[in-house]
C-alpha cells in the first residue's frame, strides 16, 4: 500500500490529483468546525453525548452531527438518495431505461439523485430545527426566521459536500463521496482509540491486565481488518466458454472467460439498511422525549425501544437485561434478508444468461437458457448466504464487546467495512492509473 502511494507521488499527474484530494478533505474538516447560526451547540453536544444510540449517524458525519456544524447532515442525504434512486430503477420502467441507456442515462440519473438529495436535506434539516427548537436548544426560539436559517445552512452544507465529492471523483483520486465518508469515520478513530487505552490499558487494575487488554484490542482490530479484506476480495469464478464463429474467411472466438461473483455481493448496504431501520424509531422517540427503559414501570413502547437499542445487547451483567439481546437476533436476520434483497435487484442471472447466449457463450456442462439461469441463481444464493454470515460476524463483534465489556467506540463493523473497502478501491484506482500511464508512455515511444 505504502509503496503504491510512494510511486504515485513520483508521477506529476497523480501527485496533483492526490494533493487536490487532500486539500478538499482539509476544507471538509474546516466546515465541520463552523457552527450553524442560531443554535446553542453546547447544549446540543451534551444531549448527543447522552444519546449513545445516535453514534451511528455521528460517525458518518465525523462528529459534525453532535456539534451541529454546517456539515451536520454531511453526505448522508446523498447516500440515501443514491440508494432510493437505485431501488426505483427496478420499480419504475422509465428509470430502468435510463439505467441501461449508457452514459447519457447515467447522467440523467445523477441529476435526479442531486434533486432528491436537496429535497431530503430540506426535510431532515427542517425536522431537526423544529425538534431542537421545541427542546429549547435554539437561541432565538422557534420562529420562521430561525428555522429558515438552519434549513438553508444545513442544506447548503450538504449540497456543497455533494458537489465537492463529485469534484474529487473528477479531479482527484477515488470516489469522492466514499473518500469524504472514509475521512469522516477515520477522524473519530484517534479519540476512540484513546478511550479504549484509558479504560482497558492505563485504567487496568494491574500491569498484567493492561498488557492483556492492549493485546486483545490489537488482535481483535487486526483480525477484523484481515477478515474484511478476505470478505471483500473473495469471489466465486464461474468458467464461461465461447464458441467459435466464422467471420469472412477467418475463424474467431473459442475463448474462455469467467463470471466473477463476489462473496459479499451487497457490500455494506445490508448493514446500513438494518442499522438505519433500528436507529430511526429511537431517533424519532428521542425527539419526542421518549427514552428506552426496562423493568415493570416501563411501557411496551419503551421496552421495544430497548430491544432496538444496540447498547442493550449482549449485557451479561444482568440476566433481566440480557433478554433484550433478542434485538441482536432480529438484527442478524435483517442483515441476511437485505443481503438477498439488495443482490436480487442489482444482479439479474436471467439477463446474464441471455447476454451469454447472444454472444455464443455457455458454462461448461450447463445448457444455455433456463438451465444457465437456474445454475447461476443456485450458486448466487449459496454465495449470498456465506457473504451475509461473514457480514453479520463483522457487524456483531463490536456490538458484543461493547455490551459485554463496555468497549464503547463510535466505529463499528459498518465503519470498518467502509474503511477497508474504500482504501482498497482507491489503491486499485491509483494502480490502474499508473498502469495506463505506463502503457501510454510505451506506445508514445
Amino acid at each position: 500500500m505504502f509503496q503504491t502511494v510512494q510511486n504515485a507521488f513520483k508521477i506529476k499527474e497523480l501527485r496533483n490529483k492526490i494533493l487536490y484530494t487532500l486539500i478538499a478533505l482539509v476544507i471538509v474538516r474546516i466546515g465541520c468546525q463552523l457552527p450553524v447560526p442560531g443554535v446553542d451547540a453546547s447544549y446540543i453536544s451534551e444531549w448527543f453525548n447522552s444519546q449513545n444510540s445516535l453514534d451511528f449517524f455521528n460517525q458518518l458525519t465525523g462528529g459534525s452531527f453532535s456539534s451541529m456544524s454546517i456539515f451536520a447532515l454531511n453526505i448522508t442525504p446523498y447516500i440515501t438518495a443514491s440508494i432510493i434512486i437505485q431501488l426505483l430503477t427496478i420499480a419504475i420502467p422509465r428509470l430502468e431505461e435510463l439505467h441501461k441507456d449508457g452514459e447519457e442515462g447515467r447522467k440523467k440519473l445523477a441529476e435526479y439523485t442531486r434533486y432528491l438529495t436537496i429535497a431530503l436535506s430540506v426535510m431532515e434539516s427542517a425536522a431537526m430545527a423544529v425538534g431542537f427548537g421545541r427542546s429549547g436548544y435554539l437561541t432565538e426560539g422557534v420562529s420562521f426566521t430561525s428555522v429558515s436559517v438552519i434549513v438553508v445552512s444545513l442544506t447548503a452544507g450538504s449540497a456543497y459536500l455533494m458537489w465537492l465529492g463529485e469534484q474529487i471523483t473528477e479531479r482527484g483520486v477515488g470516489n469522492g463521496i466514499s473518500i469524504i465518508l472514509l475521512y469522516n469515520i477515520v477522524s473519530r478513530v484517534p479519540e476512540d482509540m484513546a478511550n479504549l487505552y484509558e479504560k482497558f490499558v492505563s485504567g487496568a487494575n494491574t500491569v498484567t491486565n493492561g498488557l492483556i487488554g492492549a493485546v486483545v484490542i490489537v488482535v481483535v482490530l487486526v483480525g477484523m481488518v484481515v477478515f474484511i479484506v478476505i470478505l471483500s476480495d473473495g469471489e466465486r469464478r464461474i468458467s464461461v466458454q465461447y464458441s467459435k464463429k466464422t467471420q469472412g474467411r477467418k475463424l474467431v472466438g473459442g475463448q474462455s472467460s469467467h463470471i466473477p461473483l463476489k462473496v459479499n455481493t451487497a457490500g455494506v448496504i445490508p448493514v446500513i439498511f438494518a442499522g438505519s431501520l433500528f436507529s430511526m424509531p429511537i431517533v424519532i422517540a428521542n425527539f419526542a422525549g421518549i427514552q428506552p427503559a426496562s423493568g415493570d414501570g416501563a411501557s411496551l413502547g419503551q421496552k421495544i425501544l430497548k430491544i432496538l437499542n444496540q447498547n442493550a445487547w449482549c449485557n451479561f451483567e444482568s440476566f433481566g437485561e440480557f433478554k433484550y439481546t433478542l434485538g441482536l437476533v432480529i438484527y442478524i436476520a435483517l442483515l441476511i434478508f437485505f443481503a438477498y434483497f439488495y443482490t436480487s435487484i442489482t444482479f439479474n442471472p436471467q439477463e446474464i444468461a441471455i447476454n451469454m447466449k447472444k454472444q455464443g457463450g455457455f458454462i461448461p456442462g450447463i445448457r444455455p437458457g433456463k438451465p444457465t439461469t437456474d445454475y447461476l441463481t443456485k450458486v448466487l444464493n449459496n454465495i449470498i448466504l456465506i457473504g451475509a454470515l461473514g457480514l453479520s460476524f463483522v457487524a456483531v463483534v463490536p456490538i458484543f464487546f461493547s455490551g459485554a465489556f463496555g468497549a464503547d467506540v463510535s466505529f463499528g463493523g459498518t465503519s470498518l467495512i467502509i474503511i477497508v473497502g474504500v482504501v482498497l478501491e482507491t489503491l486499485k484506482q491509483i494502480e490502474s492509473q499508473m498502469l495506463v500511464r505506463h502503457y501510454r508512455g510505451f506506445i508514445s515511444e
